[in-house]
C-alpha cells in the first residue's frame, strides 16, 4: 500500500499541529512502528516550525508525504524570500543557542536530507525515513 498527501496550508502556528496528525494517521494505517513514526512527526514539526518562525515573506506552507509499507519521503516548501546556506553547515547547536536544532534534529531523525533555497523563490526540505 502507498499513499501520498499534498496539502497547502497557511503559514500559522495552527498548521503545524494539523500535518502532524494527518501524517501520525497515515503511518498508524500503514502500522509503521511507533519510534519510527515518532521521529517522523519531530522532523516534520520541525520543518514545518521552521517555515512558520523564519520564511520571511511566505503566506504559505506546501507539504507532500510519501508514505510506504517500507519507508516515508516528506518535503516541505514554503514562497518565502529564501534563507542563508551558511545557515545549514550540520553542525550541532552549542548549549546554550536557542536557534538551530531544528536541522540538527530533522538529520538525526531521518535520512537523505536536503534542502533548497532560492532567493525570492521559497525552500524546500526534503527527507526520508526507512522501516525496519
Amino acid at each position: 500500500m502507498h499513499m501520498s498527501v499534498r496539502l497547502n496550508l497557511p503559514r500559522e502556528v495552527g498548521s503545524v499541529p494539523a500535518v502532524r496528525r494527518l501524517l501520525r494517521t497515515a503511518l498508524a494505517i500503514l502500522q509503521v512502528d511507533r519510534q519510527s513514526g515518532a521521529d517522523l512527526e519531530i522532523a516534520l514539526t520541525e520543518a514545518c516550525s521552521n517555515v512558520v518562525k523564519h520564511a520571511s515573506g511566505a503566506d504559505q506552507i506546501e507539504i507532500r508525504l510519501n508514505v510506504a509499507e517500507d519507508r516515508c519521503a516528506i518535503d516541505v516548501l514554503d514562497n518565502g524570500a529564501g534563507f542563508d546556506p551558511e545557515l545549514t553547515d550540520g553542525g550541532a547547536p552549542g548549549p546554550g543557542s536557542e536557534r538551530g536544532r531544528g536541522l540538527f534534529l530533522i538529520r538525526a531523525l531521518s535520512e537523505n536530507v536536503r534542502m533548497r533555497s532560492t532567493a525570492r523563490d521559497g525552500s524546500l526540505i526534503h527527507f526520508e525515513k526507512s522501516f525496519a
